[in-house]
């Protein structure tokens, strides 16, 4: 019984494998247009736009169906200098279906390609992140890859809520997303963006950057590091001098810190608004001497 099993199995693999030998040799099937998966809109607590998707052409080629690889290149070459020679021939001269060539065109570039009347380019509709306001919050918005993805700042934090499992699956799809409402008031990240750019000039700093909080909830109104980077041409945003300095420097707080100090104070009820603290002798805690850094030798109130 097993061996008879075991010879049936062999005989129908063999009688697959002949099927699939006298076969024809399948077409290359060439993706069809689609639009890649979307994201939300992220807009200000005003619901001023800040990022947003915008539809944007790709250029792919069958590489079996170029004629002249050479006289391809050249033709694309005139509406993409930038065209690497040996690697678009590399990747022409090759059996495979499809491959990029370049993502992201502009529409006048789509145009140009199309009139080249070159067999075997086509496009694909993608999504491409727009940032309207430039550098102005590029800190705070991050960054997307060429496969419009989050990978810096708030556009990978919504990956991280779950974006990424809704694209995966298909769901992410184009209004149906909710805009996501940022606390930030892009006309008070304007003011604080143009007035850091205007003291990195006149103090010659190696960088400036600023917050502005909202006092009774903590939410961040506004926040600032230049130098920046513009979003929608990120060519620099990894340079060591583009760090955002108000949530990735390290500083010395000195007396602000006191601000914290006092709080906690409050907060546990060890001290209240009208205590008093002697500050006429020094004190000593852990092997260390404090002493009133001012020298006054004073009665120091809460309220300092």
């Amino acid at each position: 019984m097993a061996m008879a099993v075991i010879f049936g199995i062999y005989a129908v693999l063999g009688g697959r494998l002949v099927h699939l030998a006298m076969q024809d040799e399948p077409e290359a099937s060439v993706p069809a247009a689609r639009v890649t998966a979307s994201r939300p809109d992220l807009v200000d607590r005003n619901g001023e736009v800040l990022a947003t998707d915008i539809k944007t052409a790709s250029l792919f080629a069958e590489p079996r169906r170029i004629v002249d690889i050479d006289e391809a290149i050249e033709k694309l070459s005139t509406v993409l200098p930038d065209l690497n020679y040996q690697q678009t021939y590399r990747r022409l001269d090759s059996d495979a279906g499809f491959v990029w060539l370049r993502r992201q065109l502009s529409p006048r570039q789509q145009a140009d390609i199309l009139a080249l009347g070159v067999p075997g380019l086509g496009f694909r509709t993608e999504k491409r992140r727009f940032y309207p306001g430039g550098a102005t919050a590029s800190h705070i918005l991050g960054l997307v890859n060429i496969d419009n993805k989050g990978i810096a700042g708030i556009e990978k934090f919504v990956d991280d809520q779950g974006l990424a499992d809704l694209q995966a699956t298909g769901l992410a799809v184009e209004g149906h997303l909710e805009p996501v409402r940022l606390s930030v008031d892009l006309r008070v990240q304007h003011i604080i963006r143009d007035e850091l750019v205007q003291a990195l000039d006149r103090y010659k700093a190696i960088a400036a950057g600023a917050v502005v909080l909202k006092a009774n909830t903590g939410e961040v109104v506004g926040m600032a590091s230049v130098p920046d980077y513009d979003p929608n041409n990120p060519v620099n945003a990894l340079d060591k001098d583009r760090l955002n300095r108000m949530s990735a420097g390290v500083f010395e707080m000195g007396s602000t810190f006191k601000i914290f100090t006092t709080a906690m104070g409050l907060d546990s009820g060890l001290v209240s608004i009208n205590d008093s603290f002697d500050a006429t002798r020094p004190i000593r805690i852990g092997g260390f001497t404090i002493n009133d850094f001012h020298g006054k030798r004073r009665v120091l109130r809460l309220p300092m």
